[in-house]
């Protein structure tokens, strides 16, 4: 079975401090408020509820943690885990809430060292703006990354081809990873597009370091 069809809610996280001592491996979910970062994480898992959007956009300002686990529930081993980022973006947040979402998401992505990969949740009809450049210069050039091209269904064929071959032309090779290629597959969580390979994607990274 999937180890992401395990996922359970473990714990949020309003500060770095509050994060796990641990050396488990851990994948963050980044994106602007209405990219569909919720209704990723949810079809990826196999899950109705797991991640919640809010009805307000970009009001949840905390790290949502869900543990990977193996085993039964009576004593199930935590062997990695997801971690849902605030949404930025959003126009009529206020300032100091801005600030600390910048700081918190920022903070994490720039120190966390348990931090193995990266998925950018990214509406497929916006492209790339200047705050998913700024977001993906957070990441330290040795983090994987995927983006992940949401509610692709919304256009028709070409179209989705189209968009997928401008966003790669918008990708700065600073911002490709490691591998100097960054995986960008159409997604949609309705039509469940992509799913089987985003979550291929995210347990081959999470998986490739050993279990703490």
């Amino acid at each position: 079975m999937s180890l992401l069809l395990s996922a359970e809610f473990a714990a949020t996280a309003a500060s770095l401090e509050q994060l796990p001592n641990d050396t488990l491996a851990e994948l963050a979910f980044v994106g602007r408020s209405n990219a569909g970062k919720s209704s990723a994480i949810n079809a990826i898992c196999r899950r109705k509820r797991l991640a919640f959007a809010s009805r307000t956009p970009g009001r949840t300002q905390a790290l949502n943690l869900f543990a990977l686990r193996e085993g039964s529930s009576a004593n199930a081993q935590t062997l990695a885990r997801l971690v849902d980022t605030p949404g930025y973006g959003y126009a009529q947040a206020p300032l100091a809430l801005k600030r600390q979402w910048d700081g918190l998401a920022g903070r994490y992505l720039r120190q966390r060292t348990s931090l193995c990969a990266v998925v950018l949740v990214s509406d497929i009809r916006r492209g790339l703006t200047a705050l998913d450049h700024a977001l993906l210069a957070w990441i330290p050039a040795q983090v994987p990354r995927m983006i992940l091209l949401t509610k692709a269904d919304k256009l028709a064929y070409q179209e989705r081809l189209r968009a997928q071959a401008l966003v790669r032309a918008q990708l700065l090779p600073a911002e490709s990873g490691e591998e100097g290629t960054c995986a960008m597959p159409l997604f949609s969580a309705t039509k469940h597009w992509g799913v089987d390979e985003a979550r291929t994607w995210i347990e081959s990274r999470l998986t490739a370091r050993p279990v703490s």
